[in-house]
């Protein structure tokens, strides 16, 4: 018997998984989570709505702000 056949989902996930306070959208991805949560239950159409939105938000996540942390906090800090 042969297993049913499973289309991979098209996911923007990069594995950083944290939302941002402010916007509500994640900073790897740009969904917010009820997308990110919904993501399976989602039509194809629904999916491909959401991925075109997702260069402009995550490109305002990164406009604003700025990296505090690492090396180069460290130095600052210190």
């Amino acid at each position: 018997m042969n297993a049913p056949y499973q289309t991979a989902i098209e996911t923007p996930c990069v594995k950083i998984c944290v939302v941002d306070p402010e916007t509500g959208f994640c900073i790897g991805c740009g969904r917010t989570r009820m997308e990110i949560g919904g993501w399976l239950g989602m039509s194809a159409d629904e999916r491909r709505t959401v991925m075109a939105e997702l260069p402009e938000r995550v490109q305002g996540l990164t406009r604003r702000k700025t990296r505090r942390g690492g090396r180069a906090g460290r130095l600052q800090a210190g």
